[in-house]
């Protein structure tokens, strides 16, 4: 049976939360499946630190992600190389999985826009903070593939209170209409910030919003890296193949969880309950996924140290190269946004740069 003629309740499953398989094993080598943990490990510890850096006033606001690994890693994994990823703001791991330096992305959240500019030669959008506002974006530029009559596949993230933005709708009705080669994943991670996933629609699943539009809707465990990689593999092969007889976009619900906070911003405590976390960290898919890799012989002790001190060496590089560039000048904050000011912020940037000329920065960072 196809993944896409599943009930919308019915999570495609490879691995249970001990590791053991349930499901049809995808088929990669074993140098696959430990990239794949590799990067799931680095992801985690990325994220870690990164939360750190943030507490210790060496960062702005992050988004954490530890939880989702399985989902962001499993998902890029997938991506044929002349494939397109359109993240959202939570999609660290998948946007290293894609080839976005570790470095890039401590530069974004430490306020540099170079930080949002990916290597010329790897196909990822810039992040998206505005919710859903990607949406669209991937949907149009996957139409514009079609009528160019590439090969290109896009895979658009985004979070379950996404899904409930026009942007969401727009988009996705636009690519069934249309029939662009289009994967929408939806990372739920059960919260939308403080919202939790029922107040957010009373759909029974968020996979079975598909059937408004008219194309294939499929859940998956987000925390089985297998499960994500085989629904997601699929969907792209199916997106790249005008001659299916099936619809080319897919929208696949992920069930997951975030551990931490919405962003280092947030306080999860206020909302959420202790044993709440404690019943998804049971389901954590980096242990998930080692247990199943130590049974087939392919990870043991040694190969998981080798792993994990290549993991620290590789991200303590990163923060330090990042740390190494100078921090961006305020006035940088009016260089981005438009290719023409408006005159209010003409008016504003004119005042700032007066100010400073009088005054100097420390009266302005006194300010």
């Amino acid at each position: 049976m196809s993944v896409f003629d599943r009930a919308y309740d019915d999570p495609v499953r490879v691995l249970d939360e001990d590791g053991e398989v349930v499901g049809d094993v995808p088929d990669l080598d074993d140098g696959e499946l430990v990239d794949i943990y590799r990067h799931m490990r680095l992801a985690r510890h990325f994220d870690g630190r990164a939360v750190s850096l943030q507490r210790q006033g060496r960062m702005g606001t992050y988004p954490p992600l530890s939880g989702q690994e399985g989902a962001q890693i499993g998902s890029a994994t997938a991506l044929a190389e002349d494939d397109w990823m359109v993240p959202s703001y939570r999609e660290h791991g998948a946007a290293l999985v894609r080839g976005v330096p570790l470095k890039q992305t401590l530069l974004y959240w430490m306020g540099h826009e170079a930080g949002n500019k990916a290597p010329a030669d790897v196909n990822v959008f810039p992040v998206a903070v505005p919710i859903a506002s990607q949406v669209p974006h991937a949907t149009g530029a996957s139409w514009a593939a079609k009528l160019r009559g590439t090969d290109e596949a896009f895979l658009c993230y985004f979070g379950d209170g996404a899904t409930s933005e026009g942007d969401f709708h727009e988009g996705v009705n636009f690519a069934g209409v249309f029939d662009t080669p289009t994967v929408f994943f939806c990372n739920n991670n059960q919260w939308a910030i403080s919202v939790p996933r029922e107040r957010q629609t009373r759909s029974a699943t968020l996979a079975q919003k598909a059937e408004a539009y008219g194309i294939d809707g499929v859940q998956v465990d987000g925390m089985d890296p297998l499960a994500v990689y085989s629904v997601t593999a699929a969907a792209l092969e199916k997106a790249r193949d005008p001659e299916t007889d099936r619809p080319r976009p897919t929208l696949i619900e992920a069930i997951q969880y975030r551990f931490g906070a919405h962003t280092t911003a947030d306080d999860p405590t206020v909302y959420r309950d202790d044993d709440e976390v404690e019943r998804w960290k049971a389901k954590d898919p980096i242990p998930r996924l080692e247990a199943y890799l130590r049974a087939e012989g392919v990870l043991d002790d040694e190969r998981v140290a080798e792993i994990e001190a290549a993991v620290e060496a590789r991200v303590a590089d990163a923060i330090d190269e990042a740390e190494a560039v100078a921090r961006p000048d305020p006035s940088e904050l009016f260089e981005h946004a438009y290719a023409e000011l408006p005159p209010e912020l003409e008016r504003q940037r004119a005042e700032f740069a007066a100010f400073r000329e009088a005054h100097g920065d420390e009266a302005f960072l006194e300010e």
